[in-house]
């Protein structure tokens, strides 16, 4: 059997070849038949094109065995929810605010992933949050942190700052000190309710995670996680089935991850600057298996379907280091 590209391929050329036996007189039909069927033929061709493109853009599915999908994608960067306040710029990758679409409402336990830029000395005030497990990844500049359990801290690049809101908790979060703050504020839906809220932070160097997935967060009764240490080495916990992977992925390096789960989802850091239009920057291919593959560029994400465990590979195409967040989902 042909390759689908081929087919596509022999099929897309059919208008050539039946305009070519026109010129040159092969085929014999009435004046207004000739222009119905070139009409139609041109109708067919650009159909067939953007099936193409629609089929390259949306999604990738392949059947790798008898028991195994695979499946991505693509959440394209400027497809996501979108605000401009001002005093703050922020991306919604799933419905959030005013920003609401039932097609990217949650996946698995992830509900959000808001990717915020917040101005020097403004900021979120105080306000609450219950039955939320909820976790701050410090991209670039300084956040501030007050709780009602009485912490009060300065999270720095590098930081990862979980709360785990549990029967309930009030906060506020703000651009520490002269310059923006650049975070992503991430969601997660626990697996028990009415847990006692709990406040938890963890450090990654830029060297611990390039070139390698550093867990950064992972469920509480998982290998090597602290669940009841505030500060220390590891993994934070959390009360929900995701693990969470972050990598500073130099230029020509790839990275493999076996994902556990039946779902995932990977997103690409936008940390070349502030773009509401089509991603740029950094650049990476995602692979799923043979032929399951899509680029993304800073802001873009993706989710992944897998029917069984399965392993991923990503590697870096540009020729900026990409910021890479990795979840794996139940």
């Amino acid at each position: 059997m042909l390759p689908r590209s081929s087919l596509f391929l022999l099929i897309s050329l059919l208008p050539v070849y039946i305009s070519l036996a026109f010129y040159f007189n092969l085929i014999a039909l009435p004046p207004s038949a000739q222009d119905t069927l070139l009409s139609l033929l041109k109708l067919a061709n650009s159909n067939l094109r953007r099936a193409q493109l629609s089929s390259r853009q949306l999604s990738s599915s392949v059947i790798t065995d008898s028991n195994m999908t695979v499946k991505i994608i693509p959440r394209p960067s400027q497809e996501r929810g979108h605000a401009d306040h001002d005093w703050l710029k922020t991306f919604h990758t799933f419905s959030f605010a005013s920003y609401q679409d039932n097609n990217h409402s949650q996946f698995g336990s992830l509900r959000v992933i808001n990717e915020d830029r917040v101005a020097p000395r403004t900021g979120f005030g105080t306000h609450s949050h219950r039955e939320f497990e909820i976790f701050s990844y410090v991209v670039a500049g300084q956040l501030e942190h007050k709780d009602s359990m009485g912490n009060i801290e300065i999270l720095k690049r590098g930081d990862l700052q979980l709360t785990s809101a549990g029967t309930g908790i009030s906060h506020s979060e703000k651009a520490y000190g002269p310059k923006q703050v650049h975070f992503l504020q991430i969601w997660s839906l626990p697996s028990v309710s009415r847990l006692q809220p709990k406040y938890f932070t963890r450090h990654f160097t830029d060297a611990q995670k390039r070139d390698v997935w550093a867990r950064i967060v992972a469920p509480v009764d998982a290998e090597g996680v602290l669940k009841d240490s505030r500060e220390g080495e590891g993994p934070a916990p959390v009360q929900s089935p995701l693990t969470l992977y972050a990598t500073l992925l130099s230029d020509g390096k790839s990275l493999k991850q076996t994902i556990k789960g039946s779902k995932g989802y990977i997103h690409v850091v936008q940390t070349s600057g502030y773009n509401t239009n089509v991603a740029t920057g950094a650049a990476i291919r995602v692979i799923g298996a043979p032929g399951v593959e899509v680029e993304l560029k800073e802001g873009d994400g993706a989710y992944l379907h897998f029917s069984k465990s399965g392993e991923l590979t990503v590697e870096n195409i540009g020729d900026k280091t990409a910021e890479v967040l990795l979840f794996d989902l139940e």
